[in-house]
């Protein structure tokens, strides 16, 4: 009954583009939304009966469409739901993957509670999440995610994927490394702080809070921040601001040894004589590199075009549709700024969207 009711609702030729943050991408020759997990387990079984490729679409925030779309069945993921329970001074999140993220960052500071509050604004559903690690401004979901539970593809079962197994690392996890495509996560459970400090780590969020008198900022406050700091980068999606018709960043910071990072100064000599590359000491003890300083001092500025495509005037490692751009477009940009920063660095970085 419920395979039969999932073919009734499958679409054809259904465009992808306005799907994505980007608003690029062709159609995807079969669509359906997923709102639990038999359906997941049905859209997989249809798609094998038709051998057919299957690609799992979120929030469209991390993706690049090809302009002739996907030849297979696309599966939106839009399992809703949120429940918390509450155990002394914590709280379990467990948020369906087809919750939109940060209305249930938004949901959390609401309700004093700590873990997530400085990852305010990152477009995308929840799903997305543990799959890169998403980070940002001193966190990252790893710290404060307890499970996932997902399906494996190889064997329609259901799981329950605890944090230590899922491989975490800077802005990747097993999702998406060995394990790419192997699973489609279903749910996530994130452990919070009832009441908790919020977590003022990284330079730029502190400056912000210190100009404005903040010493011990609440959870809202540096939600606050962090969502004004994006702004004025253009990382918030906006209709209004064209600047924020992006993935958001497109290149990973690149992480890098003491070592390597002398001879990538040494490899830059004069062009970077008298600009300090900045750099920030991992507790690992290596040094990441921020992508968009070595993107601009490789000559690639803000606002730059590309045809119908460039780069944000307001952050240079956003690269952004200017109206009527296509992924050709996107990748042959992606590609030139690549080419410049290996040349004058010897630093090559690495795309952070899925390129479908």
């Amino acid at each position: 009954m419920i395979y039969q009711e999932f073919v009734s609702h499958v679409k054809e030729n259904v465009q992808m583009a306005p799907m994505t943050t980007l608003g690029i991408g062709g159609p995807a020759r079969y669509f359906a939304e997923v709102t639990d997990s038999d359906s997941l387990s049905a859209g997989i079984r249809w798609a094998r009966d038709r051998g057919v490729p299957v690609f799992v679409l979120g929030g469209g925030s991390n993706v690049v469409v090809s302009d002739d779309g996907f030849p297979g069945l696309v599966l939106r993921i839009s399992i809703r739901g949120i429940d918390t329970r509450i155990d002394n001074d914590t709280v379990t999140v467990t948020a369906g993957a087809g919750e939109e993220w940060d209305p249930l960052v938004a949901y959390c500071v609401e309700r004093d509670y700590g873990g997530i509050e400085c990852l305010s604004g990152i477009p995308g559903r929840v799903g997305a999440t543990p799959i890169q690690n998403v980070g940002a401004y001193g966190q990252e979901v790893s710290e404060t995610l307890l499970s996932i539970d997902a399906m494996d593809t190889s064997t329609g079962q259901q799981l329950r994927i605890a944090s230590q197994e899922c491989g975490f690392g800077y802005r990747t996890s097993r999702f998406k490394t060995q394990d790419r495509s192997r699973f489609i996560i279903t749910s996530v459970t994130y452990r919070l702080a009832i009441n908790g400090k919020a977590a003022v780590r990284y330079p730029e969020l502190n400056g912000y809070l210190a100009e404005r008198g903040l010493s011990d900022p609440s959870l809202g406050e540096v939600r606050d921040a962090v969502l004004a700091i994006r702004r004025r980068k253009g990382m918030v999606i906006d209709a209004a601001d064209p600047d924020s018709r992006s993935i958001g960043s497109f290149f990973v910071n690149p992480v890098v040894s003491p070592e390597e990072l002398e001879q990538i100064k040494k490899r830059a000599g004069s062009l970077i004589a008298g600009q300090p590359m900045p750099t920030y000491y991992m507790s690992d003890g290596k040094v990441k590199i921020p992508a968009a300083w070595l993107i601009e001092h490789a000559g690639y500025q803000r606002g730059h075009i590309h045809g119908s495509v460039g780069l944000s005037t307001k952050h240079p490692l956003a690269i952004i549709n200017r109206g009527s751009g296509t992924a050709r477009e996107i990748l042959e940009l992606a590609e030139q700024i690549r080419s410049r920063v290996f040349e004058v660095y010897g630093v090559t970085l690495t795309p952070e969207p899925v390129l479908l």
